[in-house]
């Protein structure tokens, strides 16, 4: 044991130094983000709330006409009503029909695979009771230039500029002041030098350029975008982009699309045009949305009816008609609801979902542009 000390002893004096290395107590900070792997994923939301993520490799590049993979098996009485490619350290901002905004990192969402619904989005927000999401934008980068335009149900527009809602808070912020009984139908990103249109129950719809509402602060109430008569509301907001056309569904069931070239643009806060002509036969306006060709919508009924058809099955008309029957509802059912369908099945399958378009050229009402069809353009 001594000729053991004496040897450490020694290599103690020839190569012992000072310590370099230090010992602290102090814990490094590790920011969560920093460990997630950055990829591209597909984000889906169920038109009955429920939210997850997939990895986009899921989604395999085919050839034309193949049938493609569903993005989640859902129960029949839902279906995906918003899907969205973004990175998982990208931002989803979720607007809510009381008006307020909620941030989510993508990564935040349920990873799932294409055969889960996902979890109901209520439990990943601190929602309201009676307060539901109307809007997911994907936003990478505040970018300077690009606006958030939102429409009220009252016929009410504001637009805001992103980088206004750049600080995430945890319980959320006020994105729109709304006055007692509105609330928030719709939310897009816009560039400074879009169009917007918006649709009323009523048939009405009214098209302007974007300048014409002046960018305000988050807490302000907005500007009017459209003159509404007693009663009538507005159902849709639209950022008309592409050639797209105009497809209009109303409460009896009835639909139409038209060419967006037949909308003019008029002046902001006026009645506009005649969007389609509403009658006690087809009912109130329930909803527009552009679609190309190839798209699909779905409409719900207050009964728990789905109806899932191919756009091109829908005939192109002009403004003043009434359209064609596109659901055939029962007694005392009406349609509440019209989406564009944001995966669209193959057609074999959806050959085999009852309740098909039915078309016919008597179904189309008269068509007559007069120029009794223009409301008043007052300010």
């Amino acid at each position: 044991m001594e000729v053991i000390r004496e040897e450490l002893e020694l290599i103690r004096d020839q190569f012992g130094d000072e310590r370099r290395t230090e010992i602290t107590a102090n814990s490094a900070d590790i920011n969560i983000e920093d460990l997630i792997n950055q990829e591209d994923v597909v984000v889906t939301l169920s038109h009955q709330g429920y939210v997850k993520y997939q990895p986009l490799t899921d989604y395999e590049a085919q050839r034309r006409g193949g049938k493609g993979k569903s993005a989640a098996r859902i129960k029949e009485e839902d279906f995906i009503d918003r899907l969205l490619v973004a990175n998982t350290h990208d931002t989803i901002l979720c607007f809510s029909s009381r008006g307020r905004l909620y941030w989510m990192k993508v990564y935040q969402l349920p990873e799932a695979s294409r055969g889960a619904r996902g979890r109901p989005i209520v439990n990943l927000l601190p929602l309201e009771a009676d307060e539901r999401i109307t809007a997911i934008l994907p936003v990478r980068e505040y970018e300077e230039g690009v606006n958030v335009f939102m429409a009220t149900a009252s016929g009410t527009v504001k637009k805001t500029a992103l980088t206004e809602f750049s600080r995430p808070r945890s319980a959320g912020i006020i994105a729109v002041n709304l006055n007692e009984g509105d609330e928030l139908i719709g939310v897009d990103l816009t560039s400074g030098q879009d169009e917007v249109m918006l649709f009323s129950a009523a048939g009405k719809v009214v098209r302007f350029k974007e300048d014409a509402v002046r960018a305000m602060g988050r807490t302000a109430t907005g500007v009017r975008g459209i003159k509404l008569a007693e009663n009538d509301s507005v159902v849709s907001l639209i950022i008309p982009r592409g050639e797209g056309a105009i497809l209009t569904v109303t409460q009896n069931g009835y639909g139409k699309r038209t060419a967006a070239a037949e909308y003019p643009t008029k002046s902001r806060a006026t009645q506009g045009v005649i969007s389609i002509k509403v009658t006690e036969r087809n009912g109130s306006v329930v909803g527009a949305v552009q679609v190309d060709d190839c798209d699909q919508i779905m409409m719900i009924t207050d009964a728990g009816t789905l109806v899932r058809t191919r756009v091109s099955e829908v005939s192109i008309v002009g403004r003043n008609t009434q359209g064609v029957i596109l659901i055939r509802t029962a007694e005392d059912e009406n349609v509440v609801g019209l989406q564009r369908v944001a995966e669209p099945v193959d057609d074999e399958e959806l050959d085999a979902i009852d309740g098909s378009a039915a078309e016919g050229d008597d179904d189309i009402a008269p068509e007559a542009d007069t120029d009794d069809d223009i409301a008043e353009d007052e300010e």
